[in-house]
């Protein structure tokens, strides 16, 4: 008698910021650092947290003034990387809950990843200062490797083929309008966290069917599905 085929692996994959980590003040930081730097107003750190999730060139074109001559946005934007790259750990913590919550995931045996926009760099230097040796995978933006970044399905797919699972057992996990359009492109269920960048009216907008307002309720949620 035939065996019956064995079920896919689970994978949770996750975003970082607003997710994971508790980034906002860090990045609210570097940003007014920058903007002050070159005599541009600052901002409120609330604006600067609505201005994330697809990327920091993304975040410092919207935080320089409009009709910034690109050279000007040029020269802000490496001192953004310069300053957030030295300080990117001054205030990040996980949100409470988190980290029992992957340990959990993974104790049942599910494949756990990150995928951030933010650069590599900093994605890989924040997981092993704040949660180390907790994921199977961790990925940042890489365009220049040809793979695009969210809500493209391409990082999550490299994670994928780096863990050799199929899509079959994917559910993706973020708090913002660019994770519930990831999840879309991936076709696989999307879990949204109210506890992140956006709020729960900002998440149904933008299509989230599944939020969760815990980490135990999102492991509970998880291990269900």
């Amino acid at each position: 008698m035939a065996s019956s085929p064995a079920a896919a692996q689970k994978v949770a994959v996750f975003d970082l910021d607003g997710t994971l980590l508790d980034t906002t003040r860090d990045l609210a930081l570097a940003v007014n650092h920058t903007l002050a730097v070159f005599g541009m107003p600052q901002l409120p750190q609330d604006q600067v947290i609505a201005y994330t999730g697809n990327g920091i060139a993304r975040l410092m074109e919207q935080s320089v003034p409009a009709g910034t001559p690109r050279d000007v946005w040029e020269r802000a934007f490496d001192e953004f990387k310069r300053y957030y790259g030295a300080h990117a750990l001054d205030h990040t913590e996980p949100y409470p809950g988190i980290p029992e919550c992957v340990a959990a995931l993974r104790a049942e045996g599910l494949g756990v990843a990150v995928v951030s926009n933010k650069a590599d760099f900093a994605v890989q230097e924040i997981i092993d200062a704040r949660m180390p040796g907790c994921f199977d995978a961790v990925l940042g933006e890489c365009e220049a490797r040809g793979i695009r970044r969210k809500p493209a399905p391409d990082m999550v797919l490299a994670v994928l083929d780096q863990l050799g699972a199929a899509r079959d057992g994917l559910v993706y996990i973020g708090d913002s309008e660019v994770d519930v359009a990831t999840a879309a492109a991936c076709a696989c269920p999307c879990v949204s966290v109210s506890w992140g960048f956006r709020s729960r009216e900002e998440l149904v907008v933008a299509g989230a069917t599944r939020i969760v307002d815990t980490p135990d309720e999102l492991r509970r949620v998880l291990l269900s599905m």
